[in-house]
């Protein structure tokens, strides 16, 4: 068994084999559908099976993990940085580079369980295509609107200037409707698809483009996560942070997940919060409990003896 760490950048990617053990020289290729096929063509030519590990790098590992998962011979796993950044401190290593990485990654390969990663199908991939499309396009419209709301602020702003940002305002608008149009289409097509978005579009407060942005991105999950798995995954776990008896600090969410998600989630849990008694009960309770040692600091200054050591000073 052959093992391959690939370390993944927006233009490169560095791989290193490590066969019976023995680590060979880092090679680097282009991230691009060119540099892909040598990867395959590498490890095609290395005797028996291959298995490669990547990181998940914002959106530059995925064709890699896709073009890697459909070759003959060769698993790959897709695994958090988090896990790698951990079992490089676990290593001892000091240095970073990208060769240093991509050698940690086939050793993580070699020595841990592996897990293969599971390849969305072609129709699956087109929605998360166009579901981050449409979030691009919708976060350009409103940095646009908040353009024009300045310039219109000001009587020194030439027409031409107002009229061409309104023109791109409408221009994307008109953008956003076609993918979103598009991705109806799409969902119509396929039985699954469909029975997803009757599904999630059946809850209160999610409506099309709601939908239609969170199926692009959990529908290309595992069929078998569990619930607490799905949560971890949007970063909305919370995260504790506590150090002795002294050091404790406001509960959060670890936002160490898909930001695509919790994007989505935002609006239909603000109306939810506003049409749904028990889900706005739930969202008090949190605060509550949340901000309980920021009730215990408020208790401690309205204490006379804080009151009397203020005169004081």
């Amino acid at each position: 068994m052959n093992y391959a760490g690939i370390d993944v950048s927006h233009k490169e990617l560095v791989i290193v084999v490590s066969v019976q053990g023995k680590a060979h020289k880092a090679k680097t290729f282009e991230n691009t559908a060119s540099g892909h096929k040598a990867i395959i063509q590498l490890l095609s030519k290395l005797k028996g099976e291959s298995r490669a590990c990547i990181e998940v790098t914002g959106v530059y590992h995925f064709d890699l993990a896709v073009a890697l998962s459909r070759a003959e011979g060769i698993d790959v796993m897709v695994i958090n940085p988090k896990a790698s950044h951990n079992f490089a401190k676990v290593l001892m290593k000091r240095s970073k580079t990208d060769a240093v990485d991509a050698e940690i990654l086939a050793v993580y390969c070699e020595r841990m369980p592996f897990e293969a990663w599971q390849r969305p199908t072609d129709e699956r991939i087109a929605l998360r295509a166009l579901a981050r499309r449409i979030a691009a396009l919708t976060k350009l419209k409103t940095q646009t609107k908040n353009q024009l709301h300045a310039l219109k602020a000001t009587e020194e702003t030439p027409v031409l200037v107002l009229e061409y940002t309104e023109e791109l305002i409408n221009v994307v608008d008109k953008q956003i409707q076609a993918h979103r149009d598009s991705a109806r289409q799409l969902i119509q097509q396929h039985d699954e698809l469909a029975e997803a978005f009757a599904l999630i579009t059946g809850i209160k407060g999610i409506a099309v483009a709601s939908a239609v942005q969170m199926l692009g991105e959990l529908m290309i999950l595992p069929k078998d996560m569990s619930a607490k798995q799905w949560v971890a995954y949007a970063g909305l776990d919370p995260r504790q942070f506590e150090s002795g008896s002294s050091v404790t600090k406001k509960p959060r969410i670890s936002k160490a997940g898909n930001k695509f998600v919790r994007r989505a989630l935002y609006m239909p849990a603000l109306v939810a919060t506003c049409h749904k008694p028990h889900i706005n009960d739930s969202r008090q309770r949190f605060k509550e409990d949340t901000g309980c040692m920021r009730g215990h600091a408020q208790t401690f200054t309205r204490h006379p003896w804080h009151a009397e050591s203020q005169k004081r000073i």
